[in-house]
C-alpha cells in the first residue's frame, strides 16, 4: 500500500536546547487509520505540528500526498485536515460562517451544499445561525473537526480529539470516524483513551522522549507483545508460593487465594498442562480458572517502560 505521508530524518530543537523530536522515520499508509501514543510530552503534538507546516523542524524531510511540506506548503497544507487539542474558533461567527470561511481559506469555490452536508453529519445543522461563543464544548469540538473538513482534506489529524467530551459525544465522533475513513481519508489520531485506538486503528506508533518507538499494525503488535494469563482461584489460600513453582512466571495474590501464570498465546507450548500437573502433585486444589489477555495500554505501558 502506498504512503500517503512520509516523514524522513526529522528532528525539532528549539531554541532553549530541548530536542522535542530526534530523526523520525515514519510512513503512514493511504486510506489507514494510524494511532500515535505516546505519553504526555512524548512529541506526538510536535510531531504532528511539523507535518502540518505549523512548527518548522531543525532538520529533515515531509511529504504529504506526493507535496514537500517546506517547498510546495500550499498544495502540501490543501491536503491535510487539522483538528488540534485546544478549542480555537472564531467565537463571535456563527457556525455555519465560520466553517464557510475556512473553506475559503484553502481557496475552494464556495459550496453551500457541502457546508450543509457538514453540519448536517456532525449534528450541527440546527446550530448552524447560533454563535460559537454559545454553545458547549462538546459542540465546539464538532465545529473545529467541521473546520478541518471544510476543504475536503485527504488527510486528517485528530489530536486528542474526544479529551474533555462526553459519552454519546464520543460516539457519535467515532462514527463518523468510520465514515470518513470508508470514503478514502487517511486518519491520524492521538488519544489518551487508549481502549479507542485498540478498537478503531488498523495501525498503532508509540512515540517516546520525541523518538519513534515502534510501529506496527495492531493485530501483530498484539500478538508479538500481548500475553496472556491464566488465573486459578485456590480451594484453600497459600501461605507463600511453593519453592516448586519459583523460577516459573507464577505469582501467588496477596492474600494468598489465587496463583496468576502468565503466558505467550503464540509459543508452541503454554506450559498450561505442566503446571497443572505440578499443582495437582503438590495436593493444590483449585475451584475456578479464568484467562484474560494483554490490552493495548498494558503493551504501551511496558513499552514506554522498557525503552525509558
Amino acid at each position: 500500500m502506498s504512503s500517503i505521508i512520509s516523514v524522513r530524518g526529522l528532528n525539532k530543537t528549539y531554541a532553549s536546547g530541548f530536542e522535542a523530536l530526534k530523526n523520525v522515520d515514519l510512513d503512514i499508509r493511504r486510506g489507514e487509520l494510524f494511532a500515535l501514543l505516546g505519553p504526555n510530552g512524548a512529541g506526538k503534538t510536535t510531531l504532528i505540528g511539523a507535518i502540518c507546516g505549523i512548527v518548522i523542524p531543525t532538520r529533515g524531510t515531509i511529504h504529504a500526498d506526493g507535496h514537500d511540506i517546506a517547498t510546495d506548503f500550499r498544495a502540501a497544507r490543501a491536503k491535510i485536515g487539522l483538528v488540534p487539542q485546544e478549542l480555537a474558533t472564531d467565537a463571535f461567527e456563527t457556525v455555519r460562517a465560520t466553517v464557510s470561511f475556512s473553506r475559503g481559506l484553502f481557496g475552494k469555490a464556495a459550496s453551500p451544499a457541502y457546508i450543509e452536508k457538514l453540519l448536517r453529519d456532525l449534528s450541527l445543522w440546527d446550530k448552524k445561525d447560533a454563535k460559537v461563543m454559545t454553545l458547549s464544548g462538546g459542540m465546539k469540538r464538532r465545529v473545529m473537526i467541521a473546520k478541518a473538513l471544510s476543504h475536503e482534506p485527504t488527510i486528517l489529524f485528530l489530536d486528542e480529539p474526544t479529551a474533555g467530551v462526553d459519552v454519546e459525544l464520543r460516539r457519535d465522533m467515532w462514527q463518523m470516524v468510520r465514515k470518513l475513513r470508508e470514503s478514502g481519508v487517511t486518519i491520524i489520531l492521538t488519544t489518551h483513551y487508549i481502549e479507542e485506538a485498540e478498537e478503531m486503528a488498523d495501525r498503532i506508533g508509540v512515540i517516546s522522549k520525541g523518538r519513534i518507538l515502534l510501529v506496527e499494525d495492531k493485530a501483530t503488535l498484539m500478538a508479538r507483545l500481548g500475553k496472556k494469563q491464566l488465573t486459578l482461584n485456590l480451594q484453600a489460600p497459600l501461605a507463600q508460593l511453593p519453592t516448586e513453582l519459583s523460577g516459573q512466571p507464577v505469582e501467588l495474590s496477596a492474600d494468598g487465594t489465587a496463583l496468576t501464570y502468565t503466558f505467550d498465546s503464540q509459543g508452541e507450548q503454554t506450559g498450561i498442562g505442566t503446571l497443572l500437573r505440578r499443582l495437582n502433585e503438590l495436593g493444590i486444589d483449585f475451584k475456578s480458572l479464568q484467562s484474560s489477555e494483554s490490552s493495548l495500554e498494558d503493551i504501551f505501558v511496558s513499552l514506554v517502560r522498557e525503552r525509558a
